[in-house]
Order: structure tokens, then sequence, then C-alpha cells
């Protein structure tokens, strides 16, 4: 048993999101996503870049969100094995175009309300709590075709219209929410992102910036109507976490990290505090970014969020001599590679001081209640002859983490709890593979889409039972 205590009251649970688990991408009146674009394999990062415009499906592709772990269908025997676990959290996603096919419709499509409801009240009936994010890389495919996505100010009120149908078609079921996922991510990866694609010799800074400028906006309206609908409800921002640590202690390499830590959280200081930063006009400036706003916008943006959510995966690393050449590959952010710590088979570094570090820095800057809503190890696990997996690195690497969040609690900083990524065994963002698993629940499904979807319980599912029926006192394997 830990020394370490969490809070009565603290959510503990795990996180998936729609175009990586539901499938069922043209069921239920549906419309084509972004993410039903990426294929896997070759192609599927110059799409996510947004150097490739894809705008129709292909023949000769696979595309994993089409099926993924067909959670659609299988909704309650998975939340049936969450509550095995003894969840009082789930964070999911909504597809914005299971609501609004097409995006910019008036009225929501009715079937797409009642598989929501359906879910949710599944959670419900087990005492879970859904945590629910708007937009969770997922934009549907005609806003990017006929307005071009974010970059077009209409999107603002096509999403405003989304958030509040949410708000109300759910009221009393979902409390918690978050408006969009990783929002920073629109930096690295803009087609997965928030639906961008690039035309030749445009100025891509001032694409992204623009699009940052209305999702901002868009997130700040959606968090007023949310508590116009109903005050009880909570909403959060999200960011993809981890600090960035100066290569060395040359005064030009903390620098870097600095400004690196920046582009990451320019985002969540405008979410949480209610205003551009500062720095802000220098770094549009450099960049060559001028901002169309809107008179109101100012105003809009003071409706700052509840609480910060965030991932944390990895920390990394930066200097003043950081290149295309000498950055790891593992991962749309960027970073150096960290020779004093250890690396996922996907080359992620495994930090789990890097957590503590993390939660410390944002709770001083936002002074906000933090939510960990996502973080795990991404492996390839075998299955034993007798059906077992055994998958002792993953409760290795939540074990550490976990401890690295109470640590963190008991340096003062407020968590309201804890969803581990990809509870199932869910299609990767990052790589389209299923072999990358993050789940206390296996899947029966390959990298090509073969396999018959059974689901069959890890070492680590009865691990973190144990985990959360002792509100995180008993850490042992």
């Amino acid at each position: 048993m830990s020394d370490l205590t969490f809070p009565a009251g603290f959510l503990w649970g795990g996180a998936l999101a729609a175009n990586q688990a539901e499938g069922g991408y043209r069921e239920g009146g549906k419309g084509l996503t972004t993410v039903d674009m990426i294929p896997h394999g070759a192609a599927r990062m110059p799409v996510k870049l947004g150097l490739e415009k894809r705008f129709s499906l292909r023949d000769d592709e696979y595309y994993p969100s089409h099926e993924a772990i067909d959670f659609y269908h299988r909704y309650k025997e998975d939340i049936a094995l969450m509550a095995e676990m003894g969840f009082t959290v789930f964070r999911t996603s909504i597809a914005w175009s299971r609501l609004f096919p097409r995006g910019d419709e008036p009225q929501p499509n009715a079937e797409g309300i009642a598989f929501y409801r359906s879910l949710f009240e599944e959670c419900k009936k087990y005492g879970i709590e859904p945590l629910v994010t708007l937009c969770h890389f997922d934009v549907p495919m005609h806003l990017v075709v006929e307005y071009g996505s974010w970059r077009n100010r209409k999107m603002v009120d096509f999403f405003a219209r989304y958030a509040r149908t949410c708000f109300e078609a759910f009221d009393g079921l979902v409390k918690y929410w978050l408006t969009f996922n990783e929002i920073n991510i629109l930096l690295h990866s803009p087609f997965s992102g928030a639906g961008l694609v690039f035309e030749e010799g445009e100025n891509q800074h001032q694409v992204k910036y623009q699009a940052a400028h209305h999702e901002l906006v868009a997130s700040a309206l959606a968090t007023r109507i949310a508590h116009e609908v109903n005050p009880a409800n909570q909403v959060g921002c999200m960011l993809a976490g981890g600090n960035f640590y100066p290569w060395s202690c040359k005064p030009e390499d903390v620098w870097a990290a600095l400004e690196k830590d920046r582009e990451n959280l320019f985002f969540i200081d405008v979410q949480a505090r209610g205003a551009y930063p500062a720095y802000a006009a220098r770094l549009f400036r450099e960049k060559g970014v001028t901002l169309e706003m809107a008179d109101q916008d100012a105003e809009i943006l003071k409706h700052s969020v509840d609480f910060v959510s965030f991932s944390y995966y990895a920390s990394r690393c930066a200097s003043a001599e950081m290149n295309e050449q000498n950055s790891s590959a593992a991962n749309v952010v960027k970073s150096l590679t960290n020779p004093h710590i250890k690396r996922s088979d996907w080359g992620w570094g495994i930090d789990p001081l890097g957590l503590r570090i993390t939660m410390n820095m944002m709770y001083d800057r936002y002074q906000k209640p933090l939510f960990l809503v996502e973080n795990g190890l991404g492996a390839q696990d075998k299955v034993e002859a007798d059906g077992s997996i055994n998958d002792d690195y993953r409760i290795s690497y939540l074990r550490e983490h976990i401890r690295a969040m109470a640590q963190a609690i008991d340096d003062g900083v407020p968590v309201m709890g804890y969803t581990t990524w990809g509870c199932i065994d869910l299609v990767a963002a990052s790589t389209g593979e299923m072999s990358k698993r993050y789940g206390f629940v296996y899947v029966d499904r390959d990298d090509l889409g073969r396999g018959s979807l059974a689901r069959s319980r890890k070492k680590s599912f009865w691990w973190y039972k144990k985990v959360i029926a002792s509100n995180g006192r008993d850490l042992g394997a």
C-alpha cells in the first residue's frame, strides 16, 4: 500500500475518442469526417499534416476509422467492462458529423442524438460520469470542402450550434465537458487537428493561427453556452501536455525550451486566462501573422474554462540547434532524444517525474483545477497460449505516473481525476495501428483490420481495478 493519498471523490477511469473507437462511419446518418479520409500506410502523415489533399476516399487504401473497434455497436459490452474495473468517469467524444452530418445543417440528426443518449444512459446505469469532448480531431468533411474548415469564420457559428445542441440534448446526463482535444496539435498536425489543407505558397502560420483564433472564440462561446444551459456544467480546455527541458544549461537552449513551451501553452493561456498572452504580439509579428478579429471577440474570449485538462505521455527536449535532422520522428511534436530516460517501443520518452513537473507548472500558471485525461503506454502485447496477456510494462508505466500525480497533489495541485488513454485497445491516432495498444482490454484486431473484435481482459485490467477500489493507495502488481 502507498502512503500517497488521493482526495475523496477523485474520479478514476479511462478515455477513448469516437474517431478511434466507434467505427460505423456511415451508419445512423453519420457524415464523413476528416479522420475518415486518413489512410493507414505511407500516405498517412502527408494527409495528417495537410500537405496532401484528400477530399475523397480511394479504393486501394485501408482507412482504420471506418470500423475501428466497433464501439458503435459494442458500447454496452465495453461500458460493462469499465464498470467491472470500477470506473467512476469515462471520457469519450461526440462525433460532430453524427449530430450534424454536413456540419452546417439548421437541425441535428435525431439518430445521432439517440445514440449518444443511450451511451450516456448506459454510463449512468453503472454510476459512471461521462466526460465528453465536443471536438476530438473530428471535423465534418463538408465543412472542410465547402468552407476551408477552421480558416473560415463561419465555423464559429456552426460549432456554437453544435455545442448548444449537445448541452441541451444531454442535459442531466453529462456535466463534465471539454471543447477541443489537444488544441495545440493544430500547429503540428493541421489536417487531423483542425481540418486544414494548405495551398501552394501560402503562409501556413497565418492559416494556422487564424484557424486557432476561430477555435478559441468557438471554445469560449461554447463555455458561455454551457453555463447558460445549466450553471452546474463544468467546461475544460485540453492540452497535449509535457514540458520541454533545455538540452543544456546554455542560455540559448533554456530560451529555446521556454519558446517551445509557450508554443504549446499559447492556446491554454487564452482559454484559461480569457485573453491573448503578452508574448503573442511578437510571435505573430515574427511569423508574419495578422489576425482578423471581430469586434466582440475580446469580450467572448473572457469566458474562460472552469478547469484545465491535458494529456501526458512524455516530456520533451529542445535546443537552439534543433532541426529536422536531429529531432525525433516518433511524435508530431518534435523533440530531441533525452539520454537520461527510457523510451517506449514507439520512441516516446518515459518520464513520470516529468508529469509532476508539468502539473506543478500548469497549476502555477493557471490556478485552476487540473484533470489528467490521457496517460498511457503504447506497446505491443502478446497473447499467450492460455489467452492471458501479461502487460507488466503497462502496469509499471501507469503505477509510476499515478505516483507522480499523487506527489503533485501533495505539492498542492488540485486534481479532479485521471482517465488513462485507450482503456480499451483502439486505433492509434499517430500511426493508424492497432498493434500500438494502450488498453486494459485487448481487442482482437490487427493493423489491416483483420480479427474477430473479441474483447479480453489483460493483467492490467485486474491491477487497475485494485487501484480504483483503493482510491490509488494500492499500486502493487
